[in-house]
């Protein structure tokens, strides 16, 4: 799966998302619109993790869809 699907479908996958990452609340998620870079700064904020280790997470997190 490619970050274009997802964006494309945001609405469906961002449910995905909040079970993986439980700290992010419906306002993080609406910001975020589907954009990658907004949700790794999210989990980035939320959870006190590097840049890298977001941008690891929503990595993996997208090959496990």
């Amino acid at each position: 799966m490619n970050w274009d699907q997802i964006e494309g479908k945001w609405t469906e996958y961002k449910g995905k998302a909040r079970q993986s990452w439980g700290a992010l609340t419906d306002d993080d998620l609406a910001e975020v619109n589907g954009k990658r870079e907004e949700l790794a700064g999210k989990i980035q904020y939320r959870y006190g993790k590097t840049k890298e280790e977001a941008a690891r997470e929503v990595d993996d997190w997208i090959n496990s869809l």
